[in-house]
């Protein structure tokens, strides 16, 4: 056991302080739809995104004539280029460009975990890949549910208890976790039919009401990409690209 990295799930970012950071990983999951969307816009050849968190902060960018994706409550800030959807972030759109990015809470979160020794980025559609990342990686990992708000959210939680399942089933991880405990639990109630059991996310029906839920295929199809985006400072970038340029 002592050779084995411990694994973590903060159930929403307003509990994150309780958690240490230090020597270990930490995954943000934003699952509808802050966390998708940025594994989607690294699939489809950004050069870098930057979280930031306030709408003040993402107006300011975007007056000095960066390109911004920005959403409040699911709608797109009138000054932004882009929302929060996964399919604005098309080849077209981020392919070798620069994007400020802020959301309700994904971004939030992100910024967040900014002090662990390492950040990275997960939903379903990068899901195996992240897990063979941190397996190789071998540090403890803590997964930040963004949650709304500080509360709980159900999609991050089931799709941490994904994520910790395959890392214990690589045999180098172990939890003692209650809330890595229960999300696993969750994630087994879920799997055979994962669109169906998250019918009951409040966020879905949200997105429902304003016509936004036409994500909702894509973003529980699992291994759709390959991509790990990591924060590297104020910046999120590729892993191949943080290695080639020496940002970590």
């Amino acid at each position: 056991m002592k050779h084995k990295k411990r694994i973590e799930v903060c159930l929403t970012n307003s509990l994150f302080g309780n958690y240490e950071t230090e020597n270990r990983t930490v995954v943000v999951a934003d699952i509808l739809r802050a966390t998708t969307a940025v594994c989607t816009a690294f699939k489809n050849g950004a050069e870098k995104l930057i979280p930031v968190s306030t709408v003040a902060e993402a107006r300011k960018m975007k007056e000095k004539g960066y390109i911004v994706a920005a959403e409040r409550e699911g709608e797109k800030l009138d000054f932004a280029d882009y929302g929060n959807s996964p399919f604005n972030f098309t080849e077209e759109n981020v392919k070798g460009k620069t994007i400020v990015y802020s959301t309700t809470n994904g971004t939030s979160a992100m910024q967040m975990a900014g002090g662990a020794s390492l950040v990275v980025i997960g939903s379903f559609i990068n899901l195996s890949s992240l897990c063979g990342w941190l397996n190789e990686k071998g540090m403890a990992v803590t997964v930040l549910c963004a949650g709304r708000k500080g509360r709980f959210c159900l999609e991050d939680a089931v799709f941490a208890g994904a994520l910790c399942e395959k890392l214990i089933q690589t045999g180098n991880f172990y939890s003692a976790c209650d809330s890595a405990f229960a999300s696993m639990t969750l994630w087994s109630s879920a799997r055979s039919d994962l669109k169906g059991y998250l019918e009951n996310a409040r966020q879905r029906h949200r997105l429902k009401k304003k016509g936004l839920d036409n994500i909702l295929d894509y973003t529980y199809t699992p291994d759709t990409t390959s991509v790990v985006p990591v924060l590297t400072g104020n910046c999120l970038v590729g892993y191949e690209h943080a290695l080639q340029n020496k940002l970590l």
